[in-house]
């Protein structure tokens, strides 16, 4: 047997015989497995579920029939008419305003109303079947007041000629905005005053060959007459997917659906970008972890090592022994992760569908799973390198001493230092350049894409620098964050200089925490600050749970304000006048509207905010500017500016600007200035919250608002947009902390996996304590608290990336977000690390303190 093979074979029989310590060093390869295949099960979930449930067309459509210009009733009729074809539908929609409530309207949908083209279900009444018929959704029913028999009458085509529509059934549609009626093609498109269609779809009867039926509908829409060859034609076996007729095109219901998907999939591939980014920084953590564990591995059978040596291993050979040997490891903690997420995979779904939740089951990709686990090995390989290298060095000399010292030592070597301080300054220099291009008040043509891609290399290179200084800066750092430990007795004592004694040790271990920490402490702040840009924004998009205006540019009905005061459906009412005919010198938009709304009186004030100068100034002879109005007028806070309605102007102080005003408005102004300006008195308009927070609160509110003022005033809801917004936001930011989570579990696992390797270590330390009078529980006392240390130590480092990182991409996004540092979540965060590291070491320190003294002191390497 050659020397190289003697080498392998000594180091996978040590491998094997230490099972435990192969698991401990292969863990976080094992997770970081599991969170990349589980990813790509993941997309594949969200993809199918897309595919399923969010594309237009329904599943049942075999042939779709688009074109420019739309597709003709008559080719509509055609398509009905072609042999092999089972059923044929058309789509199209249009908004039409109501003949007597100019402003207020219903969306019309041409759908079929049943089978298997359906998109809608009637849950009251029946399907229009005929011209001048109607279904209305449940919650038009509800806002607008509708129901089964009531007459409509519709603007149609020709607003001077009304159409009377007979409301004959309630259904159950995909998307309900409250305002939507569904009816026949032919209707539908005689509303829209004309007789073409958004596109025609085609059910085919059961073992129809496609490409025939697609073959005929391209010649029955270039046919003259309503006439159309039947199927048997020759030179009808061409595909269905570009089939050209008068301008219109056949493609099969598949390809459809997937283009129609794409638009929301695209978002999917968007967000599952993100995803591969945070997975690449978990893989990037792993590997940190890995690596540590190496060392840690390596130092502890440095005397083994050395005794190979002397007997006459050489360096080489002992060093490829080693890189095999983390190869194996990670490619068993690869295939272990690949196995474990293919469970959660497909045994998740079907838990979620008992549920009631539409999620579909993933597929089985091989190619993937065998990419996973080879990557995994390649991956542990490249971290067993370094760790592999020092090893190999060993003299064969330190097979006679008792125990290695390789985590003890506390310098990094010229050549680190020297390269952690390049990386250290590069950071500095790339941070730098992007603050000197942060985009100013205008960012009409800023992209932030570059800044951003700018900003992740800076903080590359100075988490670069981290790995490489680490050592240096655990003692300093410890000396801080260790104050308070050290005030509580020998313990504490003991767990800070267990910690700084290893200062390498700590520093593989603290700057994957770090990292973690810095990630999420990111994800918090842009967070935060992302929350109330949003507020800001849904303040002056909704201010209020409903807008009331009157119609045309006169003022409310008489005694209106008295009467929705009276309403119990609402609780706070605020009118306000506005003017739509000012101007403000220096700017060059004309038509600006004026309002007093007063901003204090809305539930929303404390979401509003300034650009610039105070909310909190404005009042008599002060104005609150848009911002780019203040911009085209060259003014800031503190300047005077004229504004002018017709031929009166006043001489108005800029008491703030803001990004976004609400109800339309460019200026904010008291309402002594408007009467200064010839505003007419008499409220526009007004503002009210509604009682409750459900849907059947905002539809009793909406209906006591028409009967209080009839057809002379329009009614938004504005609630409604505010809370998808909400939600949206919400999801985003727990798909986000979530994917931040997982590096933040592969740094426990990491802590958990070195302090458990490092009570075997330090055996002979903990017998020693024993052997001095310490009892079992202190010792496991101390060995819990130096893995917390862990990580107060890790989110200290971490704290210190992310504040300055954090201001940088929050200003980088040019959005004009105010940058908030959540102080509360942020020790929260800080708090749950220290725990969750601390329970990591939980086990291993109740090993070593059941450990003998004895034995402990007698323990080898």
């Amino acid at each position: 047997m050659s020397r190289r093979a003697v080498l392998l074979r000594a180091q996978l029989v040590e491998a094997a015989r230490r099972p435990a310590r192969t698991l401990l060093t292969g863990l976080a390869v094992i997770v970081a497995a599991f969170v990349v295949f589980g990813t790509v099960l993941a997309y594949q979930v969200t993809e199918r579920t897309v595919l399923a449930g969010f594309s237009g067309t329904p599943a049942a459509a075999d042939l779709v029939v688009t074109g420019g210009d739309g597709v003709s009733l008559r080719t509509l009729d055609a398509a009905r008419r072609l042999p092999g074809v089972a059923e044929a539908v058309g789509r199209t929609d249009a908004f039409h305003e109501f003949a007597d409530d100019p402003g207020a309207g219903l969306s019309v949908y041409a759908d079929p109303g049943s089978g298997p083209l359906a998109t809608v279900r009637v849950v009251q009444g029946r399907y229009p079947a005929a011209a001048s018929e109607l279904a209305v959704t449940r919650r038009t029913v509800d806002r607008l007041g509708l129901g089964v028999g009531e007459t409509l009458r519709l603007a149609g085509a020709a607003p001077d000629r009304p159409v009377a529509v007979t409301v004959v059934g309630v259904v159950d549609a995909p998307d309900d905005p409250g305002e939507t009626g569904y009816t026949t093609e032919a209707f539908a498109a005689r509303l829209g005053g004309s007789d073409q269609l958004r596109q025609v779809e085609v059910r085919l009867a059961p073992g129809v060959d496609p490409d025939v039926v697609s073959a005929a509908l391209a010649r029955a829409a270039s046919a003259p007459g309503p006439s159309a060859s039947g199927p048997s034609a020759p030179g009808a076996s061409a595909a269905p997917s570009e089939r050209a007729g008068a301008g219109l095109v056949v493609r099969a219901g598949s390809e459809v659906r997937r283009a129609e998907a794409d638009q929301v999939s695209e978002r999917v591939q968007d967000l599952f970008a993100l995803v591969t980014m945070f997975v690449a920084i978990a893989v990037v953590a792993a590997v940190l972890v890995a690596t540590s564990t190496f060392r840690i591995v390596f130092a502890q059978r440095m005397r083994q090592l050395a005794l190979l040596r002397a007997v006459g291993a050489p360096r080489a050979g002992l060093f490829r022994a080693l890189v095999v040997e983390g190869a194996g490891t990670g490619l068993v903690a690869g295939l272990a992760g690949v196995l474990a997420a293919y469970g959660v995979g497909h045994g998740l779904p079907p838990v979620l569908r008992g549920f009631g939740l539409a999620v579909a089951s993933p597929g089985h990709p091989v190619a993937a799973a065998v990419a996973v686990a080879l990557g995994a090995a390649l991956v542990t390989a490249l971290a067993v390198l370094a760790p592999a290298v020092t090893a190999a060095r060993v003299a064969p000399l330190e097979a006679l001493r008792a125990a290695s010292t390789t985590a003890g030592r506390r310098g990094v070597g010229r050549l680190r230092a020297a390269a952690g301080l390049l990386l250290a300054v590069g950071a500095v220099l790339v941070a730098l350049l992007v603050a000197s291009r942060l985009p100013g008040p205008d960012t009409e043509n800023y992209d932030p894409a570059n800044p951003l891609l700018t900003i992740v290399a800076s903080g590359a290179l100075a988490y670069a620098a981290l790995v490489a200084l680490g050592p240096l800066l655990v003692r300093p750092v410890l000396a801080v964050v260790g104050w308070p430990l050290r005030r509580l007795g020998p313990l504490g004592r003991l767990a800070v200089g267990g910690v700084g004694g290893a200062p390498r040790r700590a520093a593989a271990v603290s700057v994957v925490v770090a990292l973690g920490v810095t990630l999420v402490a990111g994800a918090l702040v842009g967070s935060a600050s992302l929350g109330t840009l949003l507020k800001r924004e849904l303040a002056g998009m909704a201010p209020a749970d409903v807008a009331v205006t009157a119609r045309g540019d006169g003022p409310l009905p008489a005694g209106l304000v008295q009467r929705v005061r009276g309403i119990g459906e609402l609780d706070r009412v605020v009118p306000y006048r506005s003017s739509p005919d000012v101007r403000v010198a220096g700017a060059a938009v004309d038509g600006l509207a004026a309002t007093d709304l007063d901003l204090r009186a809305l539930a929303t004030w404390s979401d509003f905010g300034a650009s610039a100068g105070r909310l909190t100034d404005a009042g008599p002879g002060r104005v609150v500017l848009l911002r780019f109005l203040a911009e085209q007028a060259g003014v800031r806070p503190g300047d005077e500016v004229t504004v002018t309605r017709g031929d009166r102007s006043v001489r108005l102080r800029v008491a703030a600007t803001m990004a976004n005003t609400p109800v339309g408005a460019g200026l904010l102004v008291d309402p002594a200035d408007l009467d200064r300006l010839g505003v007419p008195a008499g409220p526009t308009g007004l503002l009210a919250d509604v009682a409750g927070d459900d849907d059947r609160a905002r539809t009793a509110a909406v209906r006591a608002l028409r009967a209080a003022g009839g057809q002379q005033v329009g009614i938004v809801v504005t609630a409604d947009d505010r809370d998808e917004l909400d939600g949206r936001l919400d999801a985003l930011l727990g798909v986000l902390l979530s994917l931040l989570g997982l590096t933040v579990v592969v740094a426990v696992v990491g802590v958990g996996t070195t302090t458990a390797l490092s009570v075997v270590e330090r055996t002979r330390e903990s017998g020693l304590l024993r052997a001095v009078g310490m009892s079992r529980r202190r010792l496991g006392a101390m060995l819990t608290v130096e893995a917390g240390l862990y990580g107060v130590l890790g989110a200290a480092l971490g704290l210190l990336l992310a504040w300055p990182y954090s201001w940088l991409t929050v200003a980088a996004l040019g959005q004009d977000a105010p940058v908030e540092f959540p102080a509360g979540q942020l020790a929260g965060v800080v708090l749950a690390l220290t725990v969750a590291t601390a329970l990591a070491g939980l086990l291993p320190a109740r090993r070593a303190a059941r450990v003998s003294p004895v034995v402990a002191l007698g323990a080898g390497d």
